[in-house]
């Protein structure tokens, strides 16, 4: 059984930094499409940004240019850079990877806060 698990949420103030990791406990990485979504209290979860096979990336327009998304297929991990944090990110991240034979799998999410 394939488990994500996230890690490196936490407190920030805005304006700051932080980076998330995504790790696999199976090699499932390599063939799969990572995104990072977000649940904020009281709103739908929402698409924070995704990585394809290749390396191709996408992002919210609310993130653009602050966040940066990438993977490391050897090590089965995948990682969120979050710079120039605001208020508004404040949230539940998790982690999703669609894997063309296995499926669809999601972490538990690690939390985000920013405040000053």
């Amino acid at each position: 059984q394939v488990q994500l698990v996230e890690s490196g949420g936490g407190l920030v103030q805005p304006g700051g930094s932080l980076r998330l990791s995504c790790a696999a406990s199976g090699s499932i990485f390599s063939a799969a499409a990572v995104g990072w979504y977000r649940q904020a209290p009281g709103s739908e979860r929402e698409l924070v940004a995704d990585i394809t096979t290749r390396g191709s990336t996408n992002y919210a327009d609310s993130v653009k240019g602050r966040f940066t998304m990438s993977r490391d297929n050897a090590k089965n991990l995948v990682y969120l850079q979050m710079n120039s944090v605001k208020p508004e990110d404040t949230a539940v991240y998790c982690c999703n990877a669609v894997h063309p034979y296995y499926g669809t799998y999601w972490g538990r999410g690690t939390q985000v806060t920013v405040s000053s």
